[in-house]
Formats: C-alpha cells, sequence, structure tokens
C-alpha cells in the first residue's frame, strides 16, 4: 500500500532553516509526481510546492517562491523540501503527497510533520 512518512520538521527562529524529508513507499514513485501542502491552525491545507516525475519541473505557491525548494531522489524514493528564511506564518503542518492510481487516481497523504517559526 502507498506509505508517505514525513520527518524533519521542528521548532526554529524566524530566518532559520529546516529541510523536510518524505520517504515514499507502496507505488512507483519515479513515475509519479510529488507535493508538499501544509495546513495552518483555523486555515484550510494549501499547496506549497510540486515537483515531477523526474523533477524537471518544479513550481511554488508565491508565498514561498525563492525561500523553499523542493526536490528528489528517485534512487532513494524520497523527496525533500528545503526551507530557508522562515517566517512565523510558515507555522504549519506539512504534508507530503501523491495522487497515484491505475485507473482513477486516489490522493494520499503523510501523517505529517510540525514546523514551528517562533523567537
Amino acid at each position: 500500500q502507498v506509505q508517505l512518512v514525513e520527518s524533519g520538521g521542528g521548532s526554529v527562529q524566524p530566518g532559520g532553516s529546516l529541510r523536510l524529508s518524505c520517504a515514499a513507499s507502496g507505488f512507483t514513485f519515479s513515475r509519479s509526481s510529488m507535493r508538499w501542502y501544509r495546513q495552518a491552525p483555523g486555515k484550510e491545507r494549501e499547496l506549497v510546492a510540486f515537483i515531477s516525475s523526474a523533477g524537471a519541473s518544479t513550481s511554488y505557491a508565491g508565498a514561498v517562491q525563492g525561500r523553499f525548494t523542493i526536490s528528489r531522489d528517485n534512487a532513494k524514493n524520497t523527496v525533500y523540501l528545503q526551507m530557508n528564511s522562515l517566517k512565523p506564518e510558515d507555522t504549519a503542518v506539512y504534508y507530503c503527497n501523491v495522487d497515484y492510481g491505475d485507473i482513477v487516481p486516489v490522493r494520499y497523504w503523510g501523517q505529517g510533520t510540525q514546523v514551528t517559526v517562533s523567537s
């Protein structure tokens, strides 16, 4: 079955950095585009970053453009989110996502990892 396991969250001061990882299994990772989402308290879950299956194409939400970098290692079945210049408004639970299925794609989520940016 599809499994996504995030790690790397934590507490950091404004201006700091964190690197999130998402280890994937149960599907053909190298053929699947991947996404990072986040959800802050009281807010809807929002798309943060996207990466295509081979990593050639990426896109970002405007709020993180220039500060976050999504990447992947298909040999390790892992997708990363490097977060620099963190701001208090980046505080959220961050989720890894894949839409996968033979006929109809099913949306899968990891358990999430908490990122807290505070002085």
